[in-house]
């Protein structure tokens, strides 16, 4: 097989990738390791900014979006039993987000691409690549029982943490810059309404919980819970009653509870691979870098990633002209790692401390009561979550 870019990876990276590259006229070929069934239930955040909504919407991608998405003015903060919103649109001259599941995001592209779009291969994992700062790259491919090879003039890694993009950048061709958090999440889903109308991030003494949804009918909550924690450990009940506890407030608040359909551990940690780029292998989303979800910020940053790359593709098709793939590893670095900071200090200004650090304890109480009455500190977090410039 030939193609112009052979894109490893079915996820909303590699799809949005695909989606772009064939508005534009630019050949290309998805491998994706698993089924589409897993693919296109693989459960993932759901909290899209601005400029996220605008690619699905360039790539023409958005209608169920459009009409099933949840626009949400602003975030909740609790602590000390108390309730702070912070307004999105007044702090940041009128922006907001949105709630959109990002299993409907793949279904969506999924869709699209098999219905009018470059070959999407399922169940075709990627083993290696072989050549990746020749002109011609190859990507040897188990598929239907056989090695295959496709030949690119350019490869796009949108693979994950775990895939084999970013093992195929040579050590001494890069530099891999990492924080493992001494805590993770209990992640459930749960077939009852949201008990609120936006997303609440709670700071109890037990540690931190946040209040999130899919839509109006399924709730997403989660719970820090120490390293290594077994979720056949938190039964229901268990679960509820936690959730409960650490969203309490001295108010009229009650937290709906429901069936929980799923359960599952996830560790916290940071993670930024430099550069993102290696000859003709270009690392996008998660197999570029990784952000603890507090800040919101993982597909959002994936998705920065794909419009620069989709830009760059498209001018080189155009003009002949490489200065934009170029710069794609020092234009996207330079929001990754914003937004890495940004989710290491919400991480940090909101979670438990494991070795009951009272300093730490009271500086992060510091920290919040900071943002709650200065609207300077609020309207820096609210740009922040909202979405910083994409400098392309």
């Amino acid at each position: 097989m030939r193609t112009t870019v052979g894109i490893i990876g079915a996820g909303p990276a590699g799809l949005l990738l695909a989606r772009l590259l064939h508005r534009s006229g630019i050949d290309c070929v998805v491998l994706e390791a698993r089924t589409r069934e897993y693919v296109e239930h693989r459960q993932r955040a759901g909290m899209l900014e601005q400029g996220t909504v605008d690619a699905l919407r360039e790539a023409g991608a958005a209608d169920r979006l459009n009409v099933e998405g949840l626009v949400h003015q602003g975030i909740e903060l609790r602590f000390d039993r108390e309730r702070h919103h912070i307004d999105f649109p007044t702090l940041t001259g009128g922006r907001t987000v949105t709630i959109y599941a990002q299993t409907e995001i793949v279904k969506d592209l999924v869709a699209l691409q098999l219905a009018d779009g470059p070959p999407l291969l399922f169940e075709a994992e990627a083993l290696a690549i072989e050549k990746p700062d020749s002109d011609t790259p190859v990507v040897r491919f188990l598929h239907e029982g056989r090695e295959q090879t496709l030949t690119c003039d350019w490869v796009a890694g949108c693979d994950g943490f775990h895939g084999i993009c970013r093992e195929a950048v040579p050590a001494a061709a890069g530099r891999a810059y990492a924080h493992d958090y001494p805590y993770s999440w209990l992640g459930i889903l749960a077939d009852v309404a949201p008990s609120c109308e936006e997303l609440v991030y709670a700071r109890g003494e037990n540690g931190f919980a946040l209040h999130s949804m899919r839509s109006t009918r399924v709730s997403r909550l989660y719970l820090q819970v120490p390293n290594d924690t077994d979720p056949d450990d938190w039964p229901d009940d268990r679960v509820w009653d936690e959730l409960a506890a650490r969203f309490a407030v001295d108010a009229d608040w009650t937290l709906r509870r429901g069936p929980i359909t799923a359960k599952s551990v996830t560790p916290m940690r940071s993670y930024v691979h430099e550069p993102m780029r290696h000859g003709r292998l270009l690392l996008a989303g998660d197999a570029a870098h990784i952000v603890p979800p507090t800040g919101a910020k993982g597909l959002n940053l994936a998705v920065s990633d794909i419009r620069v790359l989709a830009r760059a593709f498209t001018e080189l098709h155009r003009s002949g002209s490489e200065q934009l793939l170029d710069d794609y590893s020092r234009v996207c670095l330079s929001r990754v790692w914003q937004a890495t900071r940004f989710s290491y200090e919400m991480t940090k200004m909101l979670h438990a401390q494991p070795d009951g650090d009272a300093f730490e304890s009271r500086l992060q109480l510091a920290r919040l009561r900071r943002i709650t009455a200065s609207r300077h500190a609020a309207a820096e977090l609210a740009a922040n979550y909202t979405g910083l410039p994409l400098m392309i």
